[in-house]
């Protein structure tokens, strides 16, 4: 499956139906803890802030989504990372649907995400995964990323992850 193929919508995003995806997705996985939880108040307030999110579906089907979300001096400072925040990108949260697990779309986003974050003048990614999901682990690294730290959040422990776009 391509991610060019699917249906996708960016702008005017009905968050009630992302959050319905992302629990769907969260209800189906081993381990959901994996999957970040932004509040419908927090995702309301990135998009007000330029984040922004990608939703694909075909069919009428959901498939996938993907966020990106610019940095602020704050989220380096908790992440231990010294550069300019205006040239920081973070690449948030990302879920396929069980049903497409294992075609690649992860790691199509993230292809996505590097192109779509180099035309808007970011320098750098940085990504925060669960140390054990190694399949997302796995498409940082082919993707270009370095693991540079771990840290304990609310929503759990976190590997850091960074590349240079």
């Amino acid at each position: 499956m391509k991610l060019n193929d699917l249906n996708y919508v960016n702008d005017k995003i009905d968050v009630d139906k992302y959050i319905e995806y992302r629990e769907n997705v969260k209800n189906e996985m081993k381990e959901p803890d994996w999957l970040g939880d932004f509040s419908k108040d927090d995702i309301l307030y990135m998009l007000d802030n330029n984040s922004k999110i990608w939703i694909y579906s075909k069919d009428e089907e959901f498939i996938c989504s993907m966020m990106l979300i610019p940095s602020t001096k704050k989220d380096l400072d908790k992440f231990g990372i010294d550069l300019d925040f205006n040239e920081v990108v973070d690449y948030g949260p990302m879920f396929v649907n069980s049903k497409y697990v294992g075609n690649s779309l992860q790691y199509q986003m993230l292809k996505e995400l590097d192109e779509y974050s180099s035309n808007k003048g970011y320098k750098y990614a940085i990504s925060t995964v669960h140390p054990n999901n190694i399949y997302s682990i796995n498409n940082l690294i082919k993707d270009g990323f370095e693991l540079v730290g771990n840290r304990i959040f609310t929503r759990g422990e976190r590997n850091i992850y960074y590349k240079k776009l």
